[in-house]
C-alpha cells in the first residue's frame, strides 16, 4: 500500500494507522487551494520515501486564535472544497479540525478523519457527534489534562459504538506562555489501545507568547518528534510550509517545507531501531 490512501475505506485506514508509523502534515491554515496541493504532493513524496503513511492536515476556519485579528482561513464551505480537491489529486488522505457539533456531520462528509482540538478535548456532545459520525477521530490532548485522563475521552467516543480513535499530545502548560512534553504521556495513554500521536509542532509552541499571537521555536521540532518516536507515538503530526515567516497561522512553530524529508527518514531510523 503506498502513502497516498483516500481510496481505502476508513475502516481500512484506521487498520493501516493501526499497523504502520504515519504522518499527519500539512500548514495550520488553508490559504489557498494551490498552496494546500503544493504542500500535499510534497508530504506525499517525503512519506513514501520514508516508507511512511501520509494523512494531510490543514484548518478550514481555525476558530481558536489568540486574537480576533488573526486570520482564521477560508471557511468551512470553501475549506472542505479544497480538502476535497487535495484527496482527489493527491490521493491522500485528509483531516481537519471541528469546534462546534453543528459542523460535525458536514464535515465528516468530505474527510477521513475528525481532528478535536486540544481545548475542546473533554466537550462530551462534541466528542460523541464526532463517534457518531464514523469517521476516524483524533482527539488533541488538553494542556491541561493528565495523560491518563484521556481513558475517560476514549470511553466517551466508544459509547457510540465507534472505536477508530486516535490520541495525540501536544504539551502540558508550563507556567505563563510555555509548554513541557512529558515523554511518559505515551506510556500513560497506552492503556486505551489506540495509536499515539505526537503533535510535534505545537508542542514547540508558545502560547500567546508574542502578545497578539504565538510564538515558537521551530528548531525543536524535530527533536521532539524523534524522542516521541523513541517513547512509543506510533504518528507524528508536524505542520508544515513552504514559506514558514510568512505563513499566515503558527508559523514561528512550524517546519520548512523543504525540512520535511530529512525529517521523515530521521523518525524512520529511529522507529526501526525501537
Amino acid at each position: 500500500m503506498s502513502a497516498g490512501a483516500s481510496d481505502l475505506s476508513v475502516d481500512a485506514l484506521y487498520a493501516a494507522l493501526c499497523a504502520r508509523r504515519f504522518v499527519i502534515a500539512g500548514p495550520c491554515v488553508l490559504e489557498s487551494r494551490d498552496l494546500a496541493l503544493e504542500v500535499a504532493f510534497a508530504v506525499k513524496a517525503a512519506a513514501e520515501k520514508a516508507g511512511l503513511l501520509a494523512v494531510f492536515k490543514s484548518s478550514c476556519d481555525k476558530a481558536n486564535r489568540t486574537s480576533l485579528k488573526s486570520f482564521r482561513g477560508p471557511g468551512l464551505k470553501r475549506g472542505l472544497e479544497w480538502l476535497c480537491a487535495v484527496r482527489e489529486a493527491s490521493g491522500l488522505p485528509v483531516t481537519t479540525d471541528v469546534h462546534e457539533t453543528g459542523d460535525v456531520e458536514e464535515t465528516a462528509e468530505s474527510v477521513d478523519i475528525l481532528q478535536i482540538p486540544a481545548f475542546l478535548c473533554r466537550q462530551t456532545a462534541l466528542l460523541l457527534a464526532a463517534g457518531q459520525s464514523g469517521r476516524i477521530v483524533n482527539v488533541k490532548k488538553g494542556q491541561f489534562l493528565a495523560p491518563q485522563d484521556m481513558l475517560q475521552v476514549h470511553a466517551k467516543i466508544l459509547s457510540t459504538g465507534n472505536g477508530k480513535i486516535l490520541f495525540t499530545e501536544r504539551g502540558s502548560s508550563f507556567g505563563y506562555n510555555n509548554l513541557v512534553v512529558d515523554m511518559r504521556s505515551f506510556r500513560l495513554m497506552a492503556g486505551a489501545g489506540v495509536p499515539l500521536v505526537m503533535d510535534a509542532t505545537h508542542s514547540a509552541q508558545l502560547p500567546g507568547g508574542l502578545g497578539e499571537s504565538s510564538g515558537g521555536d521551530r528548531e525543536m521540532v524535530p527533536l521532539l518528534a524523534r524522542a516521541a518516536a523513541a517513547a512509543g507515538a506510533d504518528g507524528v503530526f508536524l505542520e508544515c510550509h513552504p514559506d514558514p515567516d510568512r505563513a499566515l497561522c503558527d508559523g514561528p512553530n512550524s517546519l520548512a517545507l523543504s525540512d520535511l524529508p530529512q525529517v521523515l527518514r530521521q523518525l524512520a531510523a529511529v522507529w526501526s531501531a525501537t
